[in-house]
């Protein structure tokens, strides 16, 4: 059995939280983790992948833009605005297990910087093959 872990943890009066609490998945499955936040202005919300041992790598979802560092593959999708967010992975393989950070921002004077964050993390542990 492979598993997906979710914690949820608050910054000040913002709290994100990620459901399920716990999934169990099998490869092949298709995983949906939403990411939920107190705050309902957040116009960028950003999953990060962080695989044992290496940098964390970044897949945001803005509107239904996407953006995406190399080495995340094209089978995680997120969609989502607001303080609701979803993020996909279709076909769960071996080497999609990491720790997965949900982190949400809003613009400030015209400019994107991190005003306010939260961060949540998912463990996704597979084995037996894709």
């Amino acid at each position: 059995y492979d598993y997906f872990v979710l914690f949820s943890e608050s910054s000040g009066q913002v709290t994100v939280t990620q459901t399920p609490a716990v999934k169990s998945v099998l490869p092949g499955q298709t995983v949906t983790v939403s990411c939920k936040t107190s705050y309902s202005s957040y116009h960028y919300l950003a999953w990060f992948q962080q695989k044992a041992g290496g940098a964390p790598k970044c897949y945001g979802a803005s509107y239904g833009a996407t953006n995406r560092d190399s080495g995340i593959p094209e089978h995680f999708s997120g969609s989502g605005s607001g303080s609701d967010f979803t993020l996909t992975t279709t076909g769960v393989q071996a080497e999609d297990a990491a720790d997965y950070y949900c982190k949400g921002y809003h613009y400030c004077i015209s400019t994107v910087k991190i005003c306010s964050h939260t961060c949540t993390k998912s463990s996704l542990s597979c084995s037996g093959g894709s």
